[in-house]
């Protein structure tokens, strides 16, 4: 018997759902109770038969929010993502997820369940991106419970996010990264560094991540194998780079290439980090960041124009000017992307789209210059009058 409906009292019914055999090979059944007319009842039976026979979750998943998102996290996500990641998961999860929602059943959680908690979020004055972010990991938890036939569907489906406000991007321009790299390259510890990150669009992780048989300096290219991940407690541990996309080659400029060169032969510890301290160990990237800041503080105190003085920029935005030279100066973006690790031209397109109308105005340009008509008469036989007119001076019509 797949189904029974049991009558128990004026508009009572107890539905009773045949699951197959436990451990033990006892018949399991799934109990469900509806108020309503036998018709309503039928059509729960009805509808939970189907979802059985096709695979779908019917028996509500027992235990709390929190205690499947532990299990995710240790089981699932622990796996899959680096460990300063996985931090990340965690302590969204703790702070953001489990205070309002760890309590509730998890068969029980709903669209407007989640919802609430973004908007509380929201109110609180967290940023867009934060709310994104948290949904992001919710959902693929839930996506998970959803595979586990735990629920029947994920609660993070048609909930709203706000939209996250692009921060305007800051940039060098190419006058202003040779007036940077001028001072910068002053320093034997932070010019070559610094010429690295603005030329090659590495990620500060990869750079500072930097070993140097990844460098052929025969060559001129370097190779982006791993990346650098360093925690709050001071330690830090080293990944390695898993997509196609992100393990790449990349060409060094000349002048770059004699600068590490250079760096190479006033090391004074024989580790394999390109970029590292006295003692041969990584540099932190707050000490980068304090560099850059002074370097750039060094550089707009050496002028009282204004026009003149360097933006303040973050220590990724130098990633960001390697791209935005590039673009401008007709690299093309598939090339771009490639350099810069991005899984396809259309991300590299969608960042960097304000270096676009400079491109196509450059482009126009250029085909109209290749298309322009010559500015003086086309003398006869001018090859370039070929088709243009008929034989003897004619009209060129067939009569």
């Amino acid at each position: 018997m797949a189904g029974q409906l049991v009558n128990r009292g004026k508009n009572v019914w107890l539905c009773r759902v045949y699951m197959g055999r436990d451990a033990s090979g006892k018949r399991d059944y799934m109990n469900h109770t509806v108020h309503g007319t036998k018709e309503d009842a039928q059509k729960w039976l009805n509808k939970t038969l189907r979802d059985r026979d096709l695979g779908y979750a019917v028996r509500p998943a027992h235990g709390s929010v929190s205690e499947f998102l532990t299990q995710w996290l240790e089981t699932v996500a622990k796996r899959k993502v680096k460990e300063k990641t996985y931090g990340g998961y965690s302590d969204i999860l703790k702070n953001r997820i489990c205070p309002a929602l760890g309590n509730r059943a998890l068969a029980k959680l709903t669209p407007m369940d989640v919802q609430g908690v973004y908007n509380g979020m929201a109110e609180e004055g967290l940023s867009p991106r934060t709310i994104q972010y948290t949904n992001m990991i919710l959902k693929q938890s839930l996506k998970q419970a959803v595979v586990w036939r735990m629920i029947q569907f994920n609660p993070c489906d048609g909930v709203e996010v706000p939209r996250q406000v692009r921060r305007e991007m800051q940039v060098f321009s190419a006058e202003q990264t040779r007036r940077f790299l001028a001072v910068a390259r002053l320093e034997q510890r932070w010019g070559p560094l610094f010429s690295v990150a603005i030329t090659t669009g590495m990620r500060p992780s990869e750079y500072l991540a930097l070993k140097w048989p990844d460098l052929d300096l025969e060559r001129r290219t370097v190779s982006i194998q791993r990346s650098i991940d360093f925690k709050q407690d001071g330690t830090y541990t080293f990944s390695d780079n898993k997509t196609g996309r992100s393990r790449r080659p990349i060409k060094l400029h000349s002048d770059v290439t004699e600068l590490l060169r250079e760096h190479r032969a006033a090391q004074a510890q024989d580790g394999d980090l390109v970029f590292c301290t006295s003692l041969g160990t990584p540099i932190e990237r707050r000490n980068v960041r304090r560099a850059l800041r002074r370097i750039i503080r060094v550089v707009n105190n050496s002028t009282e124009d204004p026009k003149q003085k360097l933006p303040v920029l973050r220590l990724y935005d130098l990633r960001h000017t390697a791209a935005t030279l590039a673009l401008a100066a007709g690299v093309p973006v598939k090339v771009v992307s490639e350099m810069l690790g991005h899984a396809s031209a259309a991300l590299t397109l969608d960042i960097y789209s304000h270096v676009l109308p400079h491109m196509q105005d450059e482009a126009v340009d250029r085909v109209e210059a290749l298309l322009r008509l010559p500015a003086t008469a086309p003398t006869k036989g001018d090859p370039h009058t070929i088709g243009t007119q008929a034989p003897n001076g004619g009209t060129g019509r067939v009569s």
